[in-house]
């Protein structure tokens, strides 16, 4: 029996429902909404003393069982359909005789003005608007019109909806323009099997005297019956939370029957503010054999290291759901602006809305687990806020690593998952003959730094292998010696201090370690950010002098006009300045930085021996290969190392290929480099080695 129309435009047509309520019969016709569902958001609009006027009543149950529920009993029903009116009629005249039935039309109504106090739509409006004709919003504002005059002061049109943005913005935009305060619901479900996927809504329109010059439309969005209801301030931001709803129930749905190909990401939002709060991704290892008790957990990502490759990357969380033996991991990331009440508290607050991306087949009333490393959330300061025009939003937050470390990191916002710099934090040391600190002691608060920076760490890898390449300056004899000689390079009989150009201050880790540990050497360092340069050394211990100092102006123009007026006058030049253009496939460094033209001016700079560091993120390939292009034309012999698990590509650029070495050349330079530089009474990262940084360069 075919009971669907063959346009969407005979859902408004009076002869088509006529036809389908004789072919259905008695049988109840509910599209959607069923009363237990809708019951909580009824109850708090509809009083048992209210007059209810049901539009487009049809056969539903909906009425019936609000006058047996005892919510209400004067309850008045119209549809055009006289087959489905002479039928409810019959089903209610004996049990319910207090509510009854007409026949008519909602657009041309014979009820007096201002005669209820509620005006119940459950799927008539949907039906009625199924496109954007003239014709058909013709309609709709009539039906509106009509609904506007039967209401009285005060009282509420009740819209149950699926929420189709063109229904919804055609509502919101009628009513709040009328003055009414119009407020939507999300309609929870029963978790029941329904015949839509798509979330149930109900929009709540209360009329108000339209006064000429009154303030502002008021908009608000209640996700849940048991939550406040949220201010949104235009008819648009009001379709947009809908449509979040919406997809989200959709990748629930999907994700509920079928494991995930890909893996799924989705931010939950506080509710007061709407910043996001959580950052989930849900990871399915098909490798994992299902049991009993392995189908499904949770994994609280302590804060402050989201950044880190386990939890920061596809292959990382793969990695680590892998490991956890679950067929489904849901991973939680923390959000810097919000507050958290320890993991019991995050627990109680995601036990509800994590089950609703529950893997296929999880056994009912299976407890899921909460993991985390270390048992707790972790720990996460925020020393510092700030803005800059050139960098954007971004802080400075000191955070405990894992173990008992704790380091700084600056952060820009519109990239906030990616550490920009990042220093480790120096334990307090008693002075001399100063007691140690007694067990019963107030202990230092997490948002104190626990000591001063140590400049001997390098956190980012690309950075240590921009170290490490400083080793091609010159052999074993001629790398630095003891502390007198340290940081003189020396060719023959002739010696010299070592010239170093720093592009890219970020928090100044690498400038400080070359000052530091190459104690001869001159570093200058190009900053186009003042605020960096602020940020650098007031949070992480950068300082000028004799043998430091920053020039705050572009990199283009300073190394432009070196190279006209000073040339080879650098023994090492490192790029490491990334791209605020997000929509260029390489971040760091800018393209400008890499063009022929340029490139020429960087090699006019450096001395015939030196050597040019490049810092390359590019994920374009095609770009990639431009860029090699170029460097190759412009200096004859590049090394060049992958950073593993990063984009980071770290490129070691010399002028003549008379310096070429193999392997195992590099790595007893960068062995006899790091030897020089590890002096006694020196602090020293022992996690890492020079020679380690080269052995897996290769000559392009």
């Amino acid at each position: 029996m075919e009971l669907l129309p063959r346009s969407p435009a005979e859902f408004g047509s009076a002869h088509y429902w006529e036809r389908f309520f004789r072919q259905r019969g008695q049988r109840p016709f509910e599209w959607y909404g069923a009363f237990p569902e809708l019951c909580p958001v009824l109850h708090k609009y509809v009083r048992p003393r209210d007059k209810v006027l049901v539009v487009g009543c049809g056969n539903s149950e909906l009425s019936e069982q609000m006058y047996d529920m005892g919510m209400c009993e004067d309850i008045v029903n119209i549809d055009i359909s006289d087959a489905v009116i002479r039928q409810m009629r019959e089903r209610s005249a004996s049990t319910r005789p207090k509510m009854s039935y007409l026949l008519m039309d909602m657009l041309q109504m014979d009820f007096p003005d201002a005669h209820f106090q509620v005006v119940l739509d459950k799927g008539t409006l949907d039906a009625l608007l199924t496109d954007e004709e003239e014709a058909t919003l013709a309609k709709v504002d009539q039906m509106f019109a009509e609904i506007s005059r039967v209401l009285q002061v005060g009282g509420r049109y009740l819209c149950v909806s699926l929420a189709q943005a063109h229904v919804l913005k055609k509502a919101v935009e009628y009513f709040s323009r009328e003055g009414w305060v119009v407020r939507v619901h999300q309609v929870a479900s029963s978790g029941d099997k329904q015949q839509f996927v798509l979330p149930v809504f109900v929009y709540v329109m209360t009329k108000f005297r339209k006064i000429p010059g009154s303030a502002a439309q008021i908009l608000e969005i209640c996700p849940e019956e048991q939550d406040k209801p949220m201010r949104v301030e235009s008819a648009e931001r009001l379709v947009a939370a809908v449509k979040d709803r919406q997809h989200y129930a959709l990748l629930c749905s999907q994700i509920s029957k079928t494991p995930c190909r890909e893996q799924v990401s989705l931010d939950l939002c506080d509710k007061e503010s709407g910043k996001p709060r959580y950052t989930l991704h849900v990871v399915d290892s098909p490798s994992v054999k299902p049991s009993r008790d392995n189908h499904f957990a949770i994994f609280i990502i302590p804060q402050g290291r989201e950044t880190e490759w386990l939890f920061g990357t596809e292959e990382g969380r793969r990695q680590l759901a892998a490991s956890a033996g679950f067929v489904r991991l849901l991973t939680v990331a923390l959000h810097r602006e919000q507050h958290y009440e320890g993991m019991a508290g995050i627990q109680a607050e995601l036990s509800g809305k994590v089950m609703e991306l529950a893997p296929p087949g999880l056994p009912a009333r299976q407890q899921v687990p909460f993991l985390s490393v270390g048992g707790d959330i972790g720990v996460r300061a925020v020393q510092h806020r700030g803005s800059s025009p050139l960098s954007g939003d971004f802080v400075v937050e000191d955070v405990r690593g894992d173990g008992t470390c704790y380091f700084r990191r600056l952060i820009f916002l519109q990239n906030r998952n990616v550490v920009q710099s990042e220093a480790r934090l120096l334990a307090p040391t008693p002075l001399p003959g100063q007691k140690k600190r007694r067990k019963d002691k107030k202990k230092p608060s997490p948002a104190e730094p626990p000591g001063a920076i140590d400049k001997s760490y390098l956190c980012c890898e690309h950075h240590k292998a921009m170290v490490a390449g400083l080793c091609l300056l010159g052999g074993p004899d001629a790398l630095p010696g003891d502390e007198a000689s340290s940081g003189r390079l020396c060719w023959g009989q002739v010696s010299r201090e070592l010239a170093v150009l720093v592009v890219g201050l970020g928090g100044g880790s690498l400038p400080l370690f070359v000052h530091d540990y190459f104690s001869q050497a001159r570093v200058a360092v190009v900053e186009i950010d003042p605020s960096m340069l602020e940020v650098a050394t007031r949070w992480f211990g950068f300082s000028q002098g004799d043998r430091m100092q920053v020039h705050v102006c572009d990199g283009l123009d300073y190394v432009a006009k070196l190279a006209a007026e000073a040339p080879a006058q650098y023994d090492a030049i490192m790029f490491d300045v990334d791209s605020k253009d997000l929509t260029v496939g390489m971040s760091c460094p800018p393209p400008a930085f890499v063009e022929k033209p340029f490139l020429q001016k960087v090699k006019t700079i450096l001395k015939p021996e030196g050597v040019f560091v490049l810092n390359l993120v590019c994920r374009d390939a095609g770009l990639k290969e431009s860029v090699l292009a170029a460097l190759r034309d412009i200096f004859p012999l590049l090394y060049a190392r992958s950073i593993q698990g990063e984009v980071n590509e770290i490129l070691w650029c010399q002028a003549g290929p008379a310096g070429r070495h193999g392997p195992a050349e590099l790595g007893a330079r960068a062995r006899a480099l790091e030897e020089a530089l590890r002096q006694p009474g020196r602090p020293w990262d022992s996690s890492w080695a020079l020679a380690d940084m080269l052995q897996a360069v290769h000559i392009l």
